[in-house]
This record gives C-alpha cells, sequence and structure tokens, in this order.
C-alpha cells in the first residue's frame, strides 16, 4: 500500500505543472482565438504572434520609430496614461527590452548585522542624483508572486552572484524550490550539484 501510495503522489508531481501548462495554454489559445473570431484552434495565437513580431519589425525601422516617438510623446503628456505606459514599458524593458535591468543577480543583508540573506537584482548602480554616493538600488522579487520591494543599499553590503539571472528569478519565484543558481562571486561558495 505504501509504494501505491508513493507512486500515485510521484505521478501527481510530475502531471500537476504539466496539466497546468497545457491548461493555461489552451485558456490563452482559446482567448485570443475568441478575440479575434477564429474558428480553427491556435491560428488567433498564431496570428497574434505574427503582427507582434511584425511591430517588433516596424519599431526598428527609422521611420516608424519617430511614429512611435510621437505616439510615446503624446501618451507621456496624459496623466493617468503616463503612469501605465511608462511603468509597463519600462518593466517589459526591464526583462526583455535592449536595456535589461535584472542582470546583475545579487546577495544583500536586508537588516543590519542580521545573519539573514535576500537575492535581488541590481537596478540602478549611482543614486548620486539623490545624494546618495556609494549606494546602489536592488529589487528583491517576491516568491509565487509580481511583486518585490525596492531597497537601497550601500555598495558595500552587496555580493555580487555568478549565476545566470533567469536562474536567479526562478529560485526567488519559486520560493527557493528550484536547484540554487551559481555561487557568490569572490567566496568560492560553490552552489549543491
Amino acid at each position: 500500500m505504501t509504494r501505491f501510495i508513493n507512486y500515485f503522489l510521484k505521478g501527481v508531481v510530475f502531471l500537476a505543472p504539466l496539466a497546468f501548462t497545457i491548461y493555461v495554454c489552451v485558456r490563452v489559445f482559446t482567448t485570443i482565438d475568441g478575440w479575434l473570431g477564429v474558428p480553427i484552434p491556435g491560428v488567433g495565437f498564431v496570428v497574434t504572434v505574427l503582427l507582434i513580431t511584425f511591430f517588433g519589425f516596424l519599431a526598428q525601422s527609422f521611420l516608424t520609430r519617430s511614429a512611435l516617438n510621437l505616439v510615446e510623446r503624446l501618451l507621456n503628456r496624459l496623466p493617468f496614461v503616463r503612469l501605465l505606459y511608462s511603468a509597463t514599458r519600462d518593466l517589459l524593458n526591464a526583462f526583455v527590452g535592449e536595456q535589461r535591468r535584472f542582470d546583475k543577480p545579487v546577495l544583500v543583508a536586508p537588516y543590519p548585522g542580521g545573519v539573514a540573506r535576500a537575492l535581488g537584482f541590481v537596478t540602478q548602480e549611482s543614486l548620486a542624483s539623490l545624494g546618495l554616493d556609494g549606494h546602489v538600488t536592488v529589487y528583491l522579487p517576491q516568491s509565487y508572486n509580481f511583486a518585490g520591494t525596492l531597497l537601497i543599499f550601500p555598495t558595500t553590503a552587496v555580493t555580487p552572484i555568478a549565476a545566470d539571472s533567469a536562474d536567479v528569478m526562478a529560485f526567488i519565484v519559486s520560493g527557493g524550490v528550484t536547484t540554487a543558481p551559481g555561487r557568490l562571486v569572490g567566496t568560492g561558495t560553490e552552489r549543491p550539484s
């Protein structure tokens, strides 16, 4: 009986993430197909991906870029729209844009003199404009959430991590369940295998 329960639980651990991923993908496909009124499943999703890619191509051309800059200036003049537009643009650029911000994973002590440590990403390397020379901003994402906290630390309190940023983000968002990424720079502390 114990072996049966063990196999059942392993099956759940294997199938649940797979089923959840398939469910979310099917929901996205059918929702986009519904918006576009396409009767063939998945075609709406493919059309949407192609349209987004086409707009990305247009955004790179000189003529379209000047038109986009005009639209952006217009959006930046509207108070509430400016907040939504600029926050969304900056967030997307931080992950996938030309000026990625979550590419410097670090380890910090969130409480001076404490033993707790937190993983985060340096987002600004100089705060001289705020009169905080020798300080950096560190964004600390939350686990199982799209929220986080922005803290300011002296540069001496920040330890870089030699790891891929995506692996560090996955480790944080998973609540530390995935394999610990990388090693601390200069400490010789290797990650567990």
